[in-house]
Order: structure tokens, then sequence, then C-alpha cells
């Protein structure tokens, strides 16, 4: 048995060279957004977060997540070419960020977009370092790729 059957079989994913220069790229763009929500989360002022990461074929989707999202939500474009995007919703749970991506989910469908992946990571605490959170979310994200659950919403919560 090959290293790439245990890895499969223990349920982890093997993060290929491309899913290594997207997570570099997300740490990049995402850390120091992420310190100043840790911050805000430490001095009482937020009580948690959800991040999303959501892609779509064959729909302008920055546009329409421009269009969706709160004033207080922060878009990120992690990859133009994948339409790939992460938001950070502030002060938000998980059943806010779920209802939430249940309504961009519906606008995106509207406009005629597929493959659509999205997750939801609801994250509570600050205990979790940067890159542990951001690592997960992607994890998150390419289970739900490798599983085929395509216009359906994946949320965790890390407590």
């Amino acid at each position: 048995m090959d290293n790439r059957d245990t890895i499969t079989r223990r349920g982890n994913i093997r993060f290929s060279g491309k899913d290594i220069t997207l997570a570099v790229k997300m740490v990049e763009k995402l850390s120091p957004t992420m310190d100043i929500v840790y911050y805000l989360m430490n001095r009482g002022d937020e009580r948690s977060f959800v991040m999303m990461l959501i892609s779509a074929e064959e729909i302008a989707l920055e546009t329409l997540l421009e269009k969706e999202k709160r004033d207080t939500d922060i878009l990120f474009e992690i990859d133009k070419e994948a339409s790939l995007y992460v938001l950070i919703c502030q002060d938000t749970k998980i059943d806010g960020g779920y209802h939430f991506a249940k309504r961009l989910l519906g606008s995106i469908e509207t406009e005629g977009a597929k493959e659509v992946y999205c997750t939801d990571l609801e994250i509570r605490t600050t205990n979790h370092e940067i890159k542990f959170v951001i690592f997960k979310l992607i994890e998150t994200y390419m289970k739900a790729k490798e599983e085929g659950r395509s216009n359906e919403i994946v949320f965790k919560s890390l407590n």
C-alpha cells in the first residue's frame, strides 16, 4: 500500500502543489485582517465570525458578492481565474453565516452558475492560530469538492 492510499483511507486530504500555493496566497491575504478581527474579539467587541470560501463557474461571482455582502463583511479575491473568494463576516455566528450563504447560493443559482462550492467556518475563539484557521477552511473546501458537494453549504465550527 503506498502513501496516497494510506492518506485517503484515513479520510485526510492531500494538498497538491497547487493547493499549497493557494494556501500561501490565502495566508498572505487574510492574516492581517484576521489579526484585527482577533484583536476585536479579545477586547470583547466581537463574539465570533464566519469565514466563507466560495467558488462558482460561469458567473461574475465577485460582482454578486460585492452586491450581497454587508458593509461589515470583508471580501477577498483569492484566485480570479478559478473564481475563488473569501468573505469574512464579522460578528456572525454559524446560523447567521449559514442563512447568508443560503441566500447567496440562491442568487448564484438564479444567475445560472455552475459548480458552486461554499464552505463556512465559524470561529468562536482566538485560541486557534490564524494559519490553522485558514488551513482548516481550505481543507473543508477541498473535501467538499472531492465529495462532489456542489450547490451545498458545508459548514464547521471551531470552538
